[in-house]
């Protein structure tokens, strides 16, 4: 059977846009009706609708005033990356609230969908929980989040690769650590059986897998794909073919993991000279936050994560450190459907 990506590449100037004045949309979530929600780094998400039309959502304590914070400017790599609040990972719960995993100052909030947020952790074990980087709900509505790193700041964890990430679960209001010793935990997802969860190792540059058990255990751990991916994963995402859409963000550029462990190269948007700069300070140990982003193109700078939306699944939608828009395209392949659609 040919793979559906096989022969298929987006160049840059075929990407179209969605959104605009946007604040660092790490993450997006698609609705069925095209509604799409876009992490902001002023203290909340954005709304998108389906119409075009779009409304900052700000998180706010039950009673309390909204007060956006400041961004920074579009330019400004560190504040892209060291701010303070920095709303990064959403998922959808049943009945529409949102969870949201703050990489700022490191917490987990149930937010409704007009901005009243209420803590669901900012602890485990007695100790900070860390740089709360995603956050999946799966089908049987346990909330799981990643923690990349518990160094602060946490670029330290880049150069001295130090495997202290880890995986979290939330169910029935606790929190446990399920799975510990990544290298710089950024995304988790779980295939179409949830038989597997797969982790991005950013600091490792690398897939790794582990099986999850009905009772919430994650064992047999195990590499996935190649050792290096040649460049820093961040946000990935399945298609149906069970192709996995990575993308580089250091280096701006979109991979596909075919299941046979082949690499294809779907959307090249960066500067191919200085991601090479990078890698060689990334080698060294040398990488500070403004070389993060030398390589940075137009269509999604520092690129990061990947979503599926449309209502066939096969819109693109990237989300980045630095844009102020949402990168779109269509695929020839839809994507697996996450598990919101299901309820």
């Amino acid at each position: 059977m040919v793979n559906p990506l096989a022969g298929f590449r987006i160049e840059p100037s075929e990407v179209s846009f969605v959104g605009h004045d946007l604040a660092r949309p790490e993450c997006v979530l698609a609705e069925r009706d095209g509604t799409l929600w876009a992490a902001d780094a002023r203290g909340g998400v954005t709304r998108i609708a389906s119409d075009g039309s779009q409304q900052l959502v700000l998180m706010r304590p039950a009673g309390g005033a909204v007060e956006a914070a400041t961004a920074g400017p579009p330019g400004d790599v560190a504040a892209s990356i060291l701010g303070g609040s920095l709303p990064n990972g959403l998922a959808f719960l049943p009945g529409g609230d949102l969870v949201v995993a703050d990489f700022g100052d490191g917490s987990l909030r149930r937010m409704r969908r007009d901005g009243v947020a209420t803590l669901l952790a900012a602890e485990i074990g007695g100790e900070r929980l860390g740089s709360t980087n995603f956050v999946l709900v799966d089908s049987r509505r346990r909330i799981w989040l990643t923690v990349t790193t518990r160094l602060e700041p946490w670029t330290r964890s880049i150069n001295e690769r130090v495997a202290d990430g880890y995986i979290a679960c939330v169910e029935g209001g606790e929190i446990r650590l399920a799975a510990d010793g990544f290298a710089g935990t950024t995304e988790i997802r779980l295939d179409a059986a949830e038989e597997w969860m797969y982790v991005v190792e950013s600091n490792g540059r690398r897939i790794s897998r582990l099986r999850l058990l009905d009772d919430g255990s994650l064992v047999d751990r195990q590499l996935y794909g190649p050792p290096d991916l040649g460049g820093i994963p961040d946000g990935f995402a399945f298609d149906e073919a069970g192709n996995l859409w990575i993308t580089l963000v250091s280096a701006d550029r979109l991979v596909a993991l075919t299941p046979n462990g082949e690499v294809l190269t779907l959307l090249d948007a960066g500067d191919a000279t200085k991601a090479l700069e990078l890698d060689r300070h990334f080698s060294a140990g040398t990488v500070t936050p403004e070389l993060l982003g030398i390589a940075r193109g137009t269509v999604a700078p520092l690129m990061a994560s990947v979503t599926f939306g449309g209502p066939d699944l096969r819109t693109v939608y990237l989300g980045s450190l630095m844009g102020t828009r949402l990168p779109a395209f269509r695929s020839p392949v839809p994507g697996l459907p996450p598990a919101h659609w299901s309820w």
